[in-house]
């Protein structure tokens, strides 16, 4: 009997949408809201670096008394643009024998539930270094209207998160922070939470793990969050602060045999394009060596740039201590 093969069992075109689809499910971000899709973009990704999305800035400006010897002034609409950088990535996989490895259940199904959490898993990097760069941009105008820290207050004990210093954060935003309901932060300070005991936890209908909130807000825990010098950066969102929208390479998907590697070894290719982006703040830069950005040309703070009002940019970061 022929061996079962990879190509015998993946089928690219329900592969491709399965590890999409599946990719958010395993997502945290995504599963906050703190992701959203990006309308009317993907259409747009069929070539370039970049993808332009204009908007119109908010109309300001008194109201005036209407009487019949003083004509009202007329006032201006301006248009501005948000940029976001298109990410291209990809991933090969081989092992002997990786269909048989898996029998027992559906194995491209199997398969693109590895791949979809690598991917979940890469792509949450991938926009911790987004957040890196774009929320510590110093171009004018700078991010430092959306910036909370603590870390040089006195005495010592001021420069520790706490409940308080959270909401000082949060008031970064005024009247706008109402819209804040998620917050992604280190494991060592989930832990100052807990110790706390300000985290309440929520039981998912779908019986599955139970999810942890911190003053009303979903909490995001991961460790490739910013730690320098004893000094925790942690970010506070708003539902859709971080836009996304998927575009197809060329080839997303494809299976290759090689008969001489292992005594015959099948290979997967999977590849992403998509855009993972701060709404507000403009990607402003340019790739280093790479034909699109790496996640250290992402880290780059001078490659960003505001251009939505303060309270329109859905994002604070806070930097504090622990102890």
């Amino acid at each position: 009997m022929a061996a079962t093969l990879l190509s015998d069992v993946i089928v690219p075109e329900v592969f491709n949408q399965y590890v999409i689809s599946r990719t958010a499910e395993l997502s945290a971000f995504w599963q906050s809201g703190i992701v959203g899709e990006l309308p009317d973009v993907t259409a747009l990704m069929g070539g370039g670096k970049t993808v332009n999305m204009p908007f119109w800035v908010d109309l300001t400006g008194a109201d005036e008394v209407i009487d019949d010897t003083t004509d009202l002034a007329i006032g201006k609409v301006d248009a501005k643009q948000d940029e976001a950088a298109v990410l291209i990535r990809g991933k090969a996989w081989g092992a002997t024998d990786l269909a048989a490895m898996l029998a027992g259940s559906d194995p491209m199904m199997a398969i693109g539930d590895l791949v979809a959490g690598y991917w979940a898993r890469r792509m949450q990097a991938t926009l911790i270094s987004t957040l890196k760069g774009a929320m510590a941009s110093t171009n004018s105008p700078t991010m430092a209207t959306n910036t909370k820290s603590i870390i040089a207050l006195s005495p010592a004990t001021a420069r520790v998160f706490d409940a308080e210093a959270f909401l000082d954060a949060c008031q970064v935003l005024g009247d706008a922070q109402q819209s804040l309901a998620g917050v992604a932060c280190h494991s060592a300070t989930l832990n100052l939470m807990l110790k706390d005991d300000l985290i309440d936890f929520v039981k998912p209908s779908d019986g599955s793990a139970d999810i942890p909130t911190y003053l009303g807000k979903r909490v995001v825990v991961d460790d490739g969050l910013p730690v320098s010098s004893g000094n925790y950066t942690t970010y506070i969102f708003g539902p859709g602060a971080i836009g996304y929208a998927e575009g197809s390479p060329k080839v997303p998907t494809e299976t290759q045999r090689e008969a001489l590697i292992g005594g015959g070894t099948d290979i997967l290719v999977n590849r992403r394009k998509f855009v993972l982006h701060p709404r507000g703040v403009r990607w402003s830069g340019s790739p280093g060596s790479a034909p699109t950005p790496t996640n250290t040309d992402l880290e780059t703070a001078n490659k960003w740039t505001k251009v939505w009002e303060t309270k329109q940019v859905r994002i604070v970061r806070f930097i504090h201590k622990i102890a």
